[in-house]
């Protein structure tokens, strides 16, 4: 089992493909399989119940992968977030943090498509402020990956190696 972590916007979904692809994993990804699951998007769900409720939501599903194997999953970027979820990770497979700085997190923010919900109805100043503030909450979790790597220089490729060394 591979766990990939890090901020929203580090690629964890394209990367955990591109690697899973590569050593002929499976490839799981914990947002796309809780929206499979409520037949709903992260952000209706995180607007209809709360952060919280969707946080157990998130747990629930990240414990169902206790028994794969042979499996690359991308985690949402508060998954690991807790002593019980990231003790979890480490403890079932290899956990690989996505690092990422706000510089380029925000690059990718204005770039993307993709609704995320804790930055919706921000101006850009308060998005700036929020990622920083939230980042440095997520950080000494983040931290506790097996191993971390720069978000902007990985590759499938590149991780398959790491991985293989350890």
């Amino acid at each position: 089992m591979i766990y990939l972590i890090g901020y929203s916007y580090s690629g964890k979904s394209t990367l955990g493909r591109q690697l899973a692809s590569l050593l002929g994993y499976e490839f799981f990804d914990t947002d796309r399989a809780i929206e499979e699951k409520y037949r709903t998007t992260i952000p209706i769900l995180f607007n209809r119940y709360g952060e919280r409720a969707f946080r157990i939501i998130e747990r629930k599903v990240l414990f169902s992968t206790e028994n794969m194997q042979k499996t690359v999953v991308a985690t949402g970027g508060g998954t690991a977030c807790s002593d019980e979820n990231i003790d979890f990770m480490l403890a079932h497979g290899t956990v690989v943090q996505l690092q990422m700085s706000v510089d380029d997190i925000m690059k990718r923010h204005e770039s993307s498509h993709k609704v995320r919900p804790l930055l919706l109805g921000m101006s850009e100043d308060e998005r700036r402020a929020f990622v920083e503030q939230h980042l440095a909450k997520r950080l000494p979790y983040y931290q506790k990956a097996h191993i971390t790597i720069p978000a902007l220089s990985a590759t499938a490729e590149k991780l398959a190696e790491i991985l293989h060394q350890k």
